[in-house]
């Protein structure tokens, strides 16, 4: 073996190795992410609980719950075409908290004592290319910030069940939670067998040249 072929030999391979290692990491990953997204659902499937009293953004996050008072005054709008999502403040128990009514075309207002069940969720929502808000009409779920403008608690639950008036629910799931980790995996280990090809098809080439 000359020494290019022994340089393009310990490249091939250094770089499978590099190319299966990123795919065997992505595999990895893709487990976890299965893991991540078992613990959720079963969250939000489990049988509701009483509103905790502190609830923890971390291991609280997508927990059912259920809570029983009434929307306090009017709320903010969240812009989710071709309609918006109803922010309210909603007290239970002597406490605010926010409540994501779901969509609607109006703003109603809940009149009377209502029990609602939904899921705590402190989302994600807010980036650099979120729009501030325009009087009440907001473009993301800024939880702490909305929290600050009506008054309540920093805690959000989204509502699963009807709270009337037309307004329509929409039941929190795991659709929109992305787990890409097989394409990953996928996409390396074939580059893995796109390089090792390569690297086959110039040794070929230089074998050849020299006979």
């Amino acid at each position: 073996m000359t020494l290019r072929q022994a340089g393009l030999v310990l490249t091939g391979l250094l770089g499978v190795a590099i190319l299966l290692s990123l795919g065997t990491w992505q595999v990895r990953r893709l487990h976890w992410k299965e893991g991540v997204l078992a613990a959720i659902t079963a969250r939000l499937t489990d049988a509701p609980i009483a509103l905790p009293g502190s609830p923890d953004p971390i291991s609280d996050n997508y927990r059912a719950v259920t809570m029983t008072g009434h929307q306090v005054g009017a709320g903010l709008r969240l812009w989710s075409p071709p309609s918006y999502q109803l922010i309210v403040p909603f007290e239970t128990d002597g406490r605010r908290v926010l409540l994501d009514r779901g969509r609607s075309g109006g703003t109603p207002e809940m009149t009377g004592e209502m029990t609602v069940v939904g899921n705590l969720i402190w989302p994600d929502d807010v980036d650099s290319y979120t729009p501030p808000p325009e009087g009440d009409l907001w473009f993301a779920r800024d939880v702490a910030a909305m929290a600050q403008v009506l008054g309540t608690e920093p805690v959000l639950v989204s509502a699963k069940t009807d709270t009337g008036q037309g307004v329509e629910p929409l039941p929190i799931g795991i659709d929109g939670i992305p787990n890409n980790h097989l394409q990953y995996a996928v996409t390396w280990f074939s580059l893995a067998a796109i390089w090792a090809g390569m690297t086959v098809f110039a040794l070929w080439r230089i074998r050849r040249g020299t006979n």
